[in-house]
């Protein structure tokens, strides 16, 4: 079995934001990173968590201040979290989107937020099987730890074996 290096992401989480004050994350050069939307889902309730998104060369208010939250149920109740990838150093603009783009992929797949359907049929097992995301902060109702290991296809062999002691 192929064995490739853990990349190790962290994401520092904070908020809640609402959709007037997520513009005051418009004016800061760099903030680019992963959001969650909370609000009100006509099936699983209010307060639930709707969406996960990506902030990729632009800052987290300005992605949002792009999509049409304000035309959904409700709208003054939502509650946005903002997740900044975190480490010892910047890494180069490549190398964030990259991981940036990982980290949401998988925070997806994992979450299964209801109005991001489209991206959960086409994850890149490969892409993500090394991918570990450890989550800080106001990271709300994700989980704490994720790991591409457990939630891609690679162990899917084990499925079938069976371990018998002695």
């Amino acid at each position: 079995m192929e064995h490739q290096q853990m990349k190790l992401i962290h994401i520092e989480w904070t908020g809640p934001y609402t959709l007037e004050n997520i513009t005051d994350l418009m004016n800061e050069e760099m903030d680019y990173g992963i959001y969650q939307v909370y609000g009100k889902h006509p099936v699983y309730g209010s307060n639930v968590l709707l969406y996960i998104g990506k902030a990729d060369l632009q800052t987290i208010g300005k992605r949002i201040s792009q999509e049409n939250w304000w035309n959904t149920n409700d709208s003054n109740r939502l509650l946005i979290y903002a997740g900044r990838l975190v480490g010892e150093q910047t890494p180069e603009e490549i190398d964030w989107s990259i991981e940036i783009d990982l980290a949401e992929k998988l925070l997806i797949y994992v979450h299964k937020p209801a109005y991001n359907s489209k991206n959960l049929t086409n994850i890149p097992h490969h892409a993500l099987q090394d991918i570990h995301i450890l989550n800080w902060g106001s990271y709300r109702d994700l989980l704490p730890e994720v790991s591409g290991l457990r939630w891609t296809s690679k162990l899917d062999y084990l499925e079938h074996e069976v371990y018998r002691l002695g």
